[in-house]
């Protein structure tokens, strides 16, 4: 019993060991990368947002929101989508330009919002104060602007965050966002002070992003930036791409930028006893799960750490490792195998990819595909001069049109499996924002024993209507297929759930289900009162006996999606009843404008009902 106290205390703690190294990728194989993985702790990224006047000023040349909404609407996603997804994650949000001041260095006109910590809603919450006119309203009233900033200082101001952080950070990322091209064109020294701490970054491998929105005129990179930014091993410094004037643009930059491009292995392709490159080898698709639940303890709501202890069935007592040992029954007989045995039979050779030969893409047919695919990329940092010549074979298979045998053993311990290194290309959109990366896909081959035989019946010939009407039907089915077109309803619609959850909202979005046919799309849909008795519940002033439901589908008979949200997010910051809302809105939609102000007086104190600035369609309320 003693020993085996003494071997428990010594094998370290879950989360002491978590915090040294993340594996938390969710990768149905997990093997250890080679030569040191570099790669162990946690992600940080800052938002440096430029909080001058111009971002506050909208492009004479659109109507869309200002360029500060833009880039507030772009991290609030952000913070959203690392809460589901790597919510150990660091975030901060860094103003500069403004007229107060917040940070440890105390420099002048640069704000801290947030420190380095991890995502939550309180978090998002604060985010969303400053969305929309009343959010820069509210900005200008806390924080000012002022033009006589500093760009270096507030990159040191950054460099501070990442010091003041405990634990280990894996990746350091700045994301600068501006319209100004040209911040010091008039000082010199700021100018040089900003060039200064920029290197300092690039030395002590912190990468810094510029994310330049539109601006009167045209953003012109050259003038200041280009001497700035730094990029990422695994990016192009001379491929920049446009500036952005959408929404939807911007978060596609953000997003390239900010996903995590960690390799599940870094291993050699070997092209002969003498030569080889190396490789990192990534996962381009996976299968999404909805997050394992966190077991709580009743009284504290303290997770639960759970503890595996292994008993000798007939005494009761505990066993030791070195105590238990593996066996296989072979011909009615046990065969005892000793730990070193075990591990000897996994080991089929060392890991790497391994050249068999070359064979044209046409060879490779659909039926050959078992699992997905993977991808493989140079890793310049292994072994110097990878990249020429991985370029210079994926150049030539290309040219080809040839793919690559391999045999593949991703680790020691795993059995090797035959694969075809198939080339691509390097895509670009029309924002230079790259769509599909230069490298090789890594299609896993079958074995003769993944094939099988199926029985099938005999052949029934149909007749000629049978086969122009089956043509019909293809023809009408057949489109072009993307994969990010479709997202996973119950995923969506779970995630959804818990933000309800997480940012108090009356009640959470729905997802819309685009795997489905809805055949009443064009159909309205059916409500309990008619048309006629809406009406007498309005003249009389009785919406308010109407259940919430019957309420809800009325608006949604009427068209009145957006003013159902509208209602149900004020009503729910006011405290007031949904029927009270429903009530006032469904009087605007049956045309009954007094009626509805005269509704919201008696039942909730409304004084007086307007428009919001913008929203034709959607009164706001007033107390």
């Amino acid at each position: 019993m003693s020993q085996w106290g003494a071997y428990y205390r010594a094998q370290p703690h879950g989360d002491e060991e978590e915090e040294e190294r993340e594996e938390g990728d969710g990768h149905e194989e997990g093997p250890e990368p080679l030569g040191g993985s570099g790669f162990s702790g946690r992600d940080s990224l800052i938002f440096l947002v430029d909080a001058s006047q111009a971002m506050f000023q909208p492009c004479h040349d659109q109507e869309a929101a200002t360029p500060f909404d833009m880039t507030m609407q772009c991290i609030r996603n952000v913070y959203t989508s690392k809460i589901i997804s790597s919510d150990r994650d660091l975030l901060s949000v860094v103003f500069y330009g403004t007229q107060t001041n917040k940070n440890s260095a105390d420099f002048k006109h640069v704000y801290v919002l947030q420190d380095l910590d991890n995502p939550g809603a309180k978090r998002v919450l604060e985010l969303d104060q400053y969305r929309g006119e009343e959010g820069q309203a509210l900005f200008r009233k806390t924080f000012g602007h002022n033009a006589d900033y500093s760009l270096g200082e507030a990159l040191w101001a950054c460099s501070n965050l990442f010091s003041d952080v405990r634990v280990r950070l894996s990746h350091k990322r700045i994301m600068l966002f501006t319209n100004e091209d040209n911040p010091h064109a008039n000082d010199s020294a700021k100018a040089k002070l900003a060039r200064t701490r920029a290197g300092d970054l690039r030395d002590t491998g912190i990468i810094l992003d510029l994310l330049h929105l539109k601006k009167p005129g045209g953003f012109d990179i050259s003038l200041f930036y280009r001497d700035i930014i730094n990029v990422a091993d695994d990016e192009d410094l001379g491929i920049q791409p446009d500036e952005s004037g959408k929404l939807e643009d911007l978060m596609k930059k953000v997003r390239a930028k900010e996903t995590r491009k960690r390799a599940l292995v870094r291993l050699n392709l070997y092209l002969n006893k003498d030569l080889s490159l190396s490789v990192g080898v990534y996962n381009l698709i996976q299968k999404a799960y909805k997050p394992y639940p966190v077991k709580l303890y009743r009284e504290t709501n303290e997770p639960v750490k759970t503890k595996t202890r292994v008993f000798n069935g007939k005494t009761g007592s505990l066993l030791l490792p070195s105590d238990t040992k593996r066996a296989q029954v072979y011909g009615n007989r046990q065969i005892v195998l000793e730990k070193e045995e075990t591990e000897e039979l996994k080991r089929f050779g060392s890991p790497g990819l391994f050249l068999i030969g070359f064979k044209p893409l046409s060879m490779l047919k659909q039926h050959h595909h078992i699992r997905p695919a993977q991808f493989i990329y140079p890793e310049e940092s292994l072994i110097s001069g990878s990249t020429t010549l991985f370029n210079a074979l994926l150049i030539k298979c290309l040219e080809r049109e040839v793919m690559a045998l391999c045999r593949y053993t991703i680790r020691q311990n795993t059995p090797p499996r035959f694969v075809a290194l198939v080339p691509q290309e390097e895509e670009l959109d029309e924002q230079k924002v790259q769509i599909s990366p230069p490298g090789f896909h890594v299609i896993f081959l079958p074995y003769a024993d993944d094939k099988r035989n199926v029985d099938y019946t005999e052949k029934v010939p149909a007749s000629q209507e049978q086969v122009n009407k089956m043509k019909e039907i293809i023809q009408k089915l057949r489109f072009k297929y993307r994969t990010d077109s479709f997202e996973n309803p119950v995923l969506q619609q779970h995630f959804r759930n818990l933000e309800a959850l997480a940012l108090d909202m009356l009640e959470p979005e729905q997802a819309e289900d685009l795997t489905t046919y809805d055949d009443q799309a064009d159909k309205k849909p059916k409500i309990e009162v008619s048309e006629d008795s809406l009406r007498s519940y309005v003249q009389a002033g009785t919406l308010g006996k109407l259940t919430v439901p019957a309420l809800k589908d009325a608006c949604r008979f009427y068209g009145l999606r957006r003013l159902l949200h509208e209602v149900q997010q004020r009503f729910g910051e006011l405290g007031i009843g949904q029927r009270v809302g429903f009530g006032v809105h469904l009087c605007l939609a049956l045309g009954r404008g007094e009626r509805a102000a005269r509704y919201a007086r008696s039942r909730c104190g409304v004084r007086h009902i307007h428009r919001l600035p913008g929203s034709p369609h959607i009164p706001a309320l007033n107390l």
